[in-house]
């Protein structure tokens, strides 16, 4: 139900600037791997440079100083850890982002065996280390890759037949399978609109304002503040919509309850289907406890993407379900309040109240 966030559109950006030494050591401190290849840690005592994950014992703090690349602490004369091979981190990216070019312009699914080939990896080192940097194994990102391409081909006149295999599917089977995940129904039902999926609905009051309230059989598919029947029909224009049943009723009712204490629906089902990526994404924000904040900067990094800070703040637009995967609760890094689809003011509204639980 979500557009699809490609990865590969963020994968070369790095970080310009390295975090502060306070965050960098807080890094040191949980061996965070998403901050390898953000900034290293010099070792004054031993002479050595290491990456944030490094499994070395701590040295003390005041041992400590960072910067921001090899090259840096080379200059510097320090030396690299034989133990957590910093230097290693950027030929791994690059043989990452050069296996990601590569299945985007296959016109096939390739085999495992194959990427590693190209990249000039064994296969089940390179498997890790894909998973490792990107969230997603080569296969899982070939699907989301396929997945694209079928939703743009479902958009042209002509057959869902033809889509498929324009979509580079061998068969139908696949096809219908991976449209299960990232776009929420069949194929069919995405080109005709949803035809088939049965969606309720209703609209209730909140101290917010209004809230649409909409859920397939599986779950809640879509929150949202100021929206009616009229922005569900026009998302899904041939899907089959009614008014709530008691038990979306008793549902929407929690719902409700999620603007004032935020723990009250933890457990909702839910039907939204994205990406890896974009699950990943809104899996990070559903980690945030309320009344605490992070950067979009730290949802990247809490994925293991770093440098993917762009793409992740267009996951949170793509959030279907308001209050429920907390989107308010992601601002700027120098702390302004940044976007928000349902308005800044709620926004400010919600982070207020949350700040006094």
């Amino acid at each position: 139900m979500n557009q699809m966030t490609r990865l590969s559109s963020a994968m070369p950006a790095r970080p310009h600037a390295m975090p502060d030494a306070d965050a960098c050591w807080a890094a040191f401190l949980a061996r965070d791997r998403a901050m390898d290849g953000v900034f290293v840690g010099c070792v004054a005592s031993t002479g050595i440079y290491c990456k944030p994950s490094c499994a070395a014992r701590h040295p003390r703090r005041e041992n400590m100083s960072f910067l921001p690349d090899p090259a840096a602490a080379r200059a510097a004369g320090f030396r690299a850890c034989l133990r957590c091979r910093p230097d290693e981190i950027g030929r791994d990216r690059l043989a990452v982002e050069k296996a990601v070019a590569l299945i985007e312009s296959a016109e096939e699914v390739l085999r495992l065996e194959a990427i590693a080939d190209h990249v000039g990896y064994a296969p089940h080192h390179f498997h890790r280390l894909f998973k490792r940097e990107t969230g997603l194994t080569p296969a899982a990102y070939a699907r989301g890759v396929r997945a694209e391409r079928l939703k743009q081909a479902l958009a042209q006149p002509g057959s869902v037949t033809a889509a498929i295999y324009e979509a580079g599917y061998n068969a139908p089977s696949r096809a219908y399978a991976d449209a299960e995940q990232h776009l929420g129904m069949t194929p069919s039902a995405w080109k005709e609109g949803g035809r088939g999926v049965t969606i309720r609905w209703r609209v209730i009051d909140s101290s917010l304002g209004s809230m649409l309230v909409a859920a397939t059989d599986k779950g809640l598919c879509r929150i949202s503040f100021g929206e009616g029947e009229g922005a569900l029909r026009a998302r899904f224009p041939h899907a089959d919509i009614h008014p709530a049943d008691p038990a979306l009723d008793a549902v929407a009712q929690r719902v409700v309850a999620l603007v004032d204490d935020p723990a009250a629906g933890a457990d909702l089902p839910v039907d939204v289907h994205g990406t890896a990526f974009q699950q990943a994404v809104w899996a990070a924000l559903r980690a945030i406890p309320p009344g605490e904040t992070r950067s979009y900067g730290d949802i990247a990094a809490a994925i293991g993407r770093p440098g993917a800070v762009r793409a992740a703040g267009t996951a949170c637009g793509d959030n279907n379900l308001a209050i429920l995967i907390p989107c308010h609760r992601v601002v700027r890094s120098d702390g302004s309040m940044g976007g928000y689809a349902w308005g800044l003011e709620r926004k400010r509204a919600l982070l207020a109240r949350e700040a006094l639980k």
